[in-house]
């Protein structure tokens, strides 16, 4: 029998990371770690305790106060994912509102709060048998994990396909907002001092850009199972 490994999953905004990454646990029956929510939740407690706010960072206070943070995921057999809990009490709705979502950029720039969020995330892969996404996972997080996936794929395929999210949800917005939205972000994310988005020297790089869902899943599928049955 194959041994448990870890599958860390990076790359740029909008190429569906959280969904291959989600399908691919829940396959493996290993478990997932949604790196994002657990920024969202740092930035959330932040909020509650008017640490943030959209004219304000009170960066000492938080930094003082991250001691009391506890996160940590718990599987809900009804939804068949797993949750967030911040300290103790289930947050996963109020972590994705849109207040959090502006606010969320200004907490995973604070290197207190990367590098501690760093370490429970290694904390939780220790025994193996974990998918996770985010942007710095096979570099930082995990540089030693036994398969990295870099996905990648145009900013145009990729702002199409957040603009449809968008307008699902009734947002009114326009194409050309969306692009520049997703242009801005990979600069963002490729430049920052801390922990910049950058593919692992021994990644597997994984453009999306031409494919479905269902293609895009089964050929990361074979790729993992490839993976695992080496160990």
């Amino acid at each position: 029998m194959s041994k448990k490994i870890i599958i860390a999953i990076d790359g740029f905004s909008s190429t569906g990371k959280s969904t291959i990454a989600k399908e691919l646990a829940k396959k493996l029956e290993y478990a997932y770690v949604d790196t994002g929510a657990m920024y969202r939740a740092v930035t959330y407690y932040a909020m509650e305790n008017g640490f943030v706010g959209l004219e304000f960072l009170k960066e000492d206070k938080l930094i003082e106060n991250l001691k009391n943070i506890k996160l940590n995921f718990r599987y809900n057999e009804k939804l068949k994912f797993s949750e967030i809990y911040l300290n103790g009490k289930n947050v996963e709705r109020e972590i994705r509102t849109m207040e959090v979502s502006s606010l969320v950029s200004k907490i995973s720039a604070i290197s207190a709060v990367r590098k501690m969020l760093v370490k429970q995330q290694q904390e939780m892969g220790k025994e193996r048998g974990i998918v996770m996404d985010g942007r710095d996972i096979g570099t930082v997080v995990f540089p030693d994990a036994e398969l990295k996936l870099f996905m990648t794929a145009s900013a145009e395929k990729r702002a199409n396909r957040r603009y449809k999210e968008l307008l699902d949800k009734g947002n009114d917005v326009s194409f050309e907002e969306v692009l520049k939205n997703v242009q801005e972000r990979d600069y963002i994310d490729s430049t920052r001092k801390d922990s910049p988005l950058k593919k692992a020297k021994d990644a597997v790089e994984f453009d999306n850009s031409n494919m479905g869902l269902k293609e895009q899943f089964e050929r990361v599928l074979s790729i993992a199972e490839r993976c695992i049955a080496k160990y």
